[in-house]
């Protein structure tokens, strides 16, 4: 499963896509939902914990916690945004 980071999340990754493993031989339970992948995500990079708000976007639409992941969904990680 490849990830798009955009801003913070881009640099707390230390890159602008991440592959998830889409099978069990990790030893880590594979992500099925999104709040699955938030805490899958959480566990390897603590530091996204601290961010305010994290959106998921499932299919270029903004998804809930509840919402179904599978390997071929196209999955962007938003952070939050300032402006003025």
């Amino acid at each position: 499963m490849t990830i798009l980071l955009f801003g913070i999340t881009k640099d707390i990754v230390g890159s602008s896509t991440l592959s998830v493993p889409t099978s069990s031989a990790t030893g880590r339970k594979i992500p099925k939902t999104v709040k699955e992948l938030k805490e899958f995500l959480g566990e390897t990079y603590p530091e996204l914990n601290k961010l305010s708000s994290l959106a998921v976007a499932v299919n270029n639409s903004y998804a809930n916690d509840s919402e179904t992941i599978n390997a071929y969904d196209e999955i962007a990680l938003i952070p939050p945004v300032s402006g003025g």
